[in-house]
């Protein structure tokens, strides 16, 4: 399993979210407290927006503790919508192409979870992305397939319904080919406007997500496990969820019920 933590609001530094915190994602990717797999050591991403349509993006195989480039930019970057994430890999190579978050032209996505015995499956569900779009299949994880999955099912015109559609097609798959836990979904995505999450499982043990608004920074933080140990006020996102969140604060949690 792997931990990531996202921001929407006012323009803030990276490394309020990523590095500085007491449970920071450095701090969990070496102690992660609500997952099987304490140890993310499997590479670190971090893409962020500012004036381009298109995210900044940065991914490395080296773990988050010891990367000093990570450390570096997060002091550096300042943006009112990021997503950053340490990897613990389930099965496929530790490469940079394999590290989150994944970006296709204003889309960034990053994924905690599982899609069950998918290498049994992946060359057929790699035959679901069309030539259009196949070259940008760089890496060999589940987690790209289901990203692109919802951009062939119409991300940009439908969120919610383009991910119902994407997460039911591999979970179909995993039912038919792989083996259980289908679907394990923690996930947050972007189109550099909104910010999105969707908390879903086929065996209703999904991976735990959070938010939390916070008055001083203006923004909002929405997380695997909460960054500041003492703090009670963390909320955490209902299983079978589909959230939006924006700038200005305003969120949306609605049901999230896959096309199985």
């Amino acid at each position: 399993m792997c931990r990531w933590a996202a921001y929407v609001g006012q323009p803030c530094y990276l490394e309020e979210i990523v590095t500085r915190p007491d449970h920071s994602l450095i701090h969990q990717s070496v102690q992660a407290d609500e997952c099987k797999t304490q140890t993310n050591a499997d590479g670190v991403g971090v893409a962020w927006y500012d004036t381009r349509p298109e995210p900044g993006l940065y991914r490395e195989t080296h773990p988050a503790w010891s990367d000093p480039n990570l450390k570096s930019l997060t002091a550096q970057v300042k943006s009112g919508l990021f997503l950053a994430h340490v990897r613990a890999s389930t099965g496929t190579a530790t490469s940079r192409n394999n590290c989150h978050p994944f970006a296709v032209g204003k889309w960034s996505f990053m994924h905690n979870g599982q899609v069950g015995g998918f290498e049994h499956f992946r060359r057929r569900a790699d035959m679901l992305i069309p030539d259009a779009l196949y070259h940008e299949r760089k890496g060999a994880t589940d987690s790209e397939v289901l990203f692109l999955l919802g951009l062939v099912e119409g991300l940009d015109d439908n969120p919610k319904q383009a991910m119902e559609i994407a997460v039911g097609i591999l979970q179909r798959m995993s039912q038919e080919k792989g083996q259980a836990p289908h679907m394990r979904i923690g996930a947050a995505f972007s189109d550099g406007e909104t910010l999105y999450a969707i908390r879903y499982a086929s065996d209703q043990r999904a991976p735990t997500v959070y938010h939390r608004f916070s008055d001083t920074r203006q923004g909002r933080a929405i997380v695997s496990e909460p960054l500041f140990s003492g703090e009670g006020d963390w909320e955490a996102i209902p299983q079978g969820a589909f959230c939006q969140f924006k700038a200005d604060g305003s969120t949306s949690i609605d049901e999230f019920n896959p096309l199985i």
